[in-house]
């Protein structure tokens, strides 16, 4: 076993810390130790670990675990990609969020960060064309995390969705790399337009909680939305946007909002 670790180890040092972080905390609560065995400690790596625990969110009566999770793992075979989105995601939430301390806790805890990873499957579904399975995930994301992405919204690598509470991204929006957002935000549409109608966001934009941005509209990358603003027109790169409708209210601040995640509009001079 430990010799299985060492190589682990050498291949992917983001998965062999978390499953030492696994260890840590059956010994410390030994109660927790089959959901920590069953989700990390029963698997060689973070993409199996991850299409377990998709399966098992997502499992009910309609689509049993066994089948979810056989997609997930022809999903992560076929697409390498998504199994590096997983590490930024999962990166992006422990240097960004201060409740996260492990990378164990996104994988076991976090929904923002599961139900992702979910979509992120889907997404997968609707390009290979299985439209109906994609709309199941979409579903069942949507039933279980309260987070509703269309399965064919694209999604950059590094996202971080705080809370994570009544999420709703529309089909054609586009999130760029980097991109941190709390909890209520929409990427929505304006109407009952059926062609390119969601918004459109830059790498390393900071979405503030219950932001609304609606229609085909550009947020310039690293620039901050304040929380509760309505966002209805193209934002600049690197400012800041504030109110209902949202108006440029000052520069971002820094050369990396998402990051830095500072949401006070002190030194924004209108």
């Amino acid at each position: 076993m430990a010799e299985t670790r060492t190589k682990i180890a050498q291949v992917d040092p983001v998965w062999s810390r978390i499953t030492a972080e696994a260890e840590a905390a059956v010994q410390k609560e030994p109660l927790m130790g089959g959901l920590v065995h069953a989700c990390i400690l029963h698997h060689k790596s973070l993409d199996k670990a991850l299409s377990y625990r998709i399966a098992a969110k997502l499992a009910s009566n309609e689509m049993s675990m066994v089948i979810l999770r056989e997609i997930a793992d022809q999903a992560y075979a076929e697409e390498p990609e998504l199994v590096e989105a997983a590490r930024a995601d999962l990166v992006a939430v422990f240097e960004r969020d201060p409740a996260c301390h492990r990378l164990l806790q996104p994988i076991l805890y976090f929904k923002g960060y599961q139900a992702t990873q979910a979509y992120r499957v889907g997404h997968w579904l609707w390009k290979n064309g299985q439209h109906d399975l994609a709309y199941f995930f979409q579903m069942r994301i949507s039933e279980i995390f309260g987070i509703d992405i269309h399965p064919n919204a694209r999604i950059g690598k590094g996202l971080m969705i705080d809370h994570a509470h009544s999420i709703v991204i529309g089909e054609t929006a586009v999130v760029g790399d980097n991109v941190s957002m709390l909890h209520s935000v929409t990427l929505g549409g304006t109407g009952k337009e059926e062609e390119d109608r969601h918004p459109k966001i830059g790498d390393g934009v900071l979405i503030g909680a219950g932001a609304k941005v609606l229609g085909n509209i550009k947020i310039g990358h690293c620039s901050r939305i304040a929380a509760g603003s309505v966002v209805l027109s193209e934002v600049p790169p690197c400012k800041t946007v504030a109110g209902v409708p949202a108006k440029i209210v000052g520069e971002a601040g820094c050369d990396q909002p998402s990051v830095r995640m500072d949401q006070l509009l002190q030194g924004c001079g209108g």
